[in-house]
């Protein structure tokens, strides 16, 4: 999978320790999709399975990424069982772009209201 690539290849070359931990952690998603997808018995199992591999803490909030998270599983399965056209490849780093704006922005929105607002 060329996101696969494309991710090992940014992690190697990231200095922030947050974010090549995250591309790290990416990648074995990624890769676990990939075997899901190859040993599952249809697109329902996969995408159950491939929502519940630890796309946020636990997955306790997992179900805030549904739309793009189900548009990647979608892509991935395609991809991986051969049933993708030629431009599988692109529709995978497509929908991963999207989940990970949207996985971000869940992020710095639960940060930003964890943290305590100065007093003025």
């Amino acid at each position: 999978m060329r996101l696969i690539d494309t991710l090992l290849r940014v992690a190697s070359a990231e200095q922030g320790p947050f974010r090549a931990q995250l591309l790290r952690e990416d990648v074995e998603r990624l890769r676990t999709l990939q075997t899901l997808a190859r040993s599952g018995p249809d697109l329902a199992h996969f995408k159950k399975a491939g929502m519940r591999i630890g796309w946020t803490q636990g997955d306790l909030r997992t179900h805030e990424l549904r739309a793009p998270l189900e548009a990647l599983l979608e892509a991935v399965y395609a991809c991986e069982t051969g049933s993708a056209g030629e431009d599988a490849e692109d529709r995978i780093e497509a929908a991963w772009r999207e989940l990970h704006r949207t996985r971000l922005e869940r992020l710095v929105g639960c940060l930003s209201t964890a943290v305590p607002k100065p007093a003025d």
